[in-house]
């Protein structure tokens, strides 16, 4: 799901006042460092559980809500213009609802750790307005799975009677990492940060009833990522 960033838009305009300041070059060897403020929006394709082989009360699927966390990045300039970047971005936790047949159930929720390495090319290293682009891999922990009673109750109803619990896991999955922003030097120290990045990042989500396997998901996750925050380099 998509929420306005109204952070990242104020931002954007806030930070075109520092465009007259005194330019801080990137240069190789420099470690670059930056703690952003995150909104991470899932996009979540078309999907359905399956039981057995078969449809679950077709058509019925899942969806993820959007959640804030703390990126910090740290990039290690290889040249005065290529980088590689380690993204540690801080747990996330996110809703899962239903869709389909299975819309207003409030599925469960799951916590998300996304580590990432990204090679990044950094355009106009000696100016104080620096774009650049990057492209990278992807590894997501999905972790501290949960489903709650409205849940359980909506199983009961649809494939019991007789389901007492229910429980969820989620696969852990590489994904593809693209990524774009510009660093705008607030002086010879330190800069604003603005990025977004986009996961490709498909994976699939497993159902307990009473203890046992009983359906699964595959769906694509697809989270765009958008960052606000201040760096520095040393």
């Amino acid at each position: 799901m998509k929420t306005p960033n109204k952070l990242f838009t104020t931002t954007v305009l806030l930070s075109a006042m520092f465009a007259s300041m005194p330019s801080q070059a990137v240069e190789k060897g420099d470690i670059l460092l930056d703690v952003r403020i995150l909104n991470i929006s899932p996009n979540v394709n078309d999907n359905q559980i399956m039981a057995g082989g078969a449809p679950l009360a077709p058509p019925a699927g899942i969806d993820v809500d959007s959640a804030n966390s703390l990126g910090i990045d740290i990039t290690y300039m290889v040249t005065n213009n290529f980088g590689i970047e380690l993204m540690l971005d801080t747990t996330s936790t996110h809703d899962i609802k239903g869709t389909g047949n299975l819309a207003g159930v409030n599925v469960g929720e799951v916590s998300v750790l996304p580590p990432s390495v990204i090679a990044v090319w950094h355009f106009m290293p000696s100016n104080n307005i620096r774009p650049y682009l990057g492209a990278g891999i992807n590894y997501t922990f999905f972790f501290d799975e949960s489903t709650t009673s409205q849940f359980t109750s909506t199983i009961d109803a649809v494939a019991g009677p007789g389901v007492t619990s229910t429980g969820l896991s989620v696969d852990d999955a590489f994904g593809f990492v693209a990524q774009a922003g510009v660093n705008i030097d607030i002086n010879k120290k330190w800069y604003v940060t603005l990025d977004a990045k986009y996961i490709a990042l498909d994976t699939t989500a497993t159902i307990q009833v009473n203890g046992a396997d009983t359906a699964t998901v595959d769906f694509d996750l697809n989270p765009l990522v958008l960052g606000v925050g201040i760096g520095t380099s040393f």
